[in-house]
């Protein structure tokens, strides 16, 4: 049966939309095999850093060890015994690079107004207008596209066609998959006849394990079955959120591309998290904690702006072996998924609003301080580490006048120094002492982009 997508008349010109959520294959370790001159399709490769342990997270792995049974985004230990490959390092600016070569590729056919850059490997486009100017149909502009980036960069993409976004999104995920082209197509009608009884519900996107366990409460394991429950009982179980429950349990998404173009956010955060590479002690944490205040109170400066809450999470190392851990969710492409985190160790969270907005290092971290001695649990080893400021404001806007007194102003020359010299030389170019000790992560992550080598 030919599907619209195939047919010059489709709902674009009919006043709908039509939209492509083009996914890189395997984006890191394509890349890495193209500059190898490998076939991704064939070749074994993960990317992983090998200096650390065989715990550590592969970034990526070729469709060839998928084909395999190796999941994506295991463990080095858990790729099976006698299967050979190549671990190839981190890389994360050269795939920031790429990442970029690809989208001005989008550009050459595309208005970027027209382009939503969702992340580093994927995108949403809206083709609505451009069917009717290179003369295709969905389907034939969205392979004219994924074989422009194929000719000039040898990486593989996949794709899903849908009338709104989120249709485009769930064919990607979900029917792109089973396409011998690579690529999936959505539309209400047929979202209903695939997509409804499919299961785990985890698969669809923005539903995660949390969601997919409350919904497991009421006797609800796919959307067809959101379909069918009282709205007042999914607006009490998720509150606002429930609406994009239920828009989505219908395969309906308002939103368009020019609405997130447009969109100015009420508030605006910084947040600064790391998983940490063993158990930490409850004051080696601490330090962590400090050089990553550090190099926060830093961003706000560059930023010019104050923070008028600040939030501490602490995660937890995962219990010992035998101790109680929450009922795994299901087990899919990313590996387990506990309902209760991925540790299911537990976590301390706790926020505060300032007495007023700064962005002076001496406060901020004399207000942490207060909250990591009041919230964590000293007997317990640390994991994960994330800190948040908010209600962000221009420093013009603060309340109380920022470095008002003699030591206030004092201090921010030093940061502002310290900020000319780390721009001029690099973060690790002025660094505090407590850096240079065993557990500490600053200078380690001042070579990171996203926790990952540069």
């Amino acid at each position: 049966m030919t599907s619209w997508a195939d047919s010059s008349v489709a709902p674009g010109e009919n006043g709908g939309k039509v939209y492509v959520c083009i996914d890189l294959k395997s984006f890191y370790a394509s890349v890495e095999c193209a500059e190898r001159g490998l076939d991704p399709f064939t070749t074994n490769l993960v990317v992983a850093d090998p200096e650390r342990s065989r715990t550590t997270i592969c970034l990526a792995i070729t469709p060839a060890l998928k084909e395999r049974g190796v999941k994506n985004r295991c463990r080095v230990f858990e790729i099976p015994e006698g299967i050979d490959y190549i671990m190839a390092v981190p890389r994360m600016h050269r795939y920031m690079e790429v990442s970029s070569q690809i989208y001005s590729i989008y550009l050459r056919y595309i208005s970027a107004e027209d382009v939503h850059v969702y992340s580093i490997d994927e995108c949403f486009i809206d083709i609505t207008s451009y069917l009717a100017l290179y003369g295709k149909t969905p389907r034939s502009m969205a392979r004219m596209l994924m074989n422009a980036v194929f000719a000039e960069t040898g990486i593989c993409a996949t794709a899903g066609i849908g009338t709104n976004l989120f249709l485009a999104k769930v064919a990607l995920d979900i029917t792109a998959k089973h396409a011998n082209d690579g690529i999936g197509v959505l539309d209400e009608a047929e979202f209903k006849r695939v997509i409804w009884p499919h299961r785990p519900l985890s698969d669809i996107w923005n539903i995660g394990p949390g969601i997919a366990r409350r919904l497991a409460k009421y006797g609800v394991y796919d959307l067809q079955g959101v379909t069918q429950m009282h709205e007042k009982t999914l607006y009490k179980e998720f509150g606002v959120n429930a609406e994009f429950l239920i828009d989505h349990a219908w395969g309906q998404e308002p939103c368009t591309i020019a609405e997130i173009h447009a969109y100015v956010p009420k508030g605006h955060s910084l947040v600064n998290g790391q998983v940490l590479p063993s158990d930490y002690t409850t004051e080696e944490a601490r330090m962590v904690m400090r050089e990553m205040v550090d190099a926060s109170t830093l961003d706000l400066l560059r930023q010019k702006v104050t923070a008028g809450r600040i939030d501490l999470h602490i995660g937890y190392a995962r219990q010992a072996k035998g101790s109680h851990r929450e009922e795994v969710i299901f087990e899919g492409e990313h590996g387990k998924r506990f309902a209760g985190g991925r540790f299911g160790a537990g976590a301390a969270s706790i926020s505060r609003k300032l007495p007023h907005p700064t962005s002076s290092f001496k406060q901020l971290m004399r207000a942490f301080d207060e909250l990591f001695n009041e919230a964590v649990d000293r007997n317990r080893a640390v994991r994960r580490i994330s800190i948040g400021f908010s209600d962000l404001a221009p420093e013009g806007l603060a309340a109380l006048s920022l470095f008002s007194e003699v030591e206030e102003e004092a201090e921010r020359s030093v940061q502002e120094a310290v900020l000319a010299v780390k721009e001029k030389f690099g973060k690790n170019a002025l660094l505090k002492g407590t850096s240079f000790k065993d557990k500490a992560t600053a200078r380690e992550r001042n070579n990171q982009i996203g926790g990952h080598r540069a």
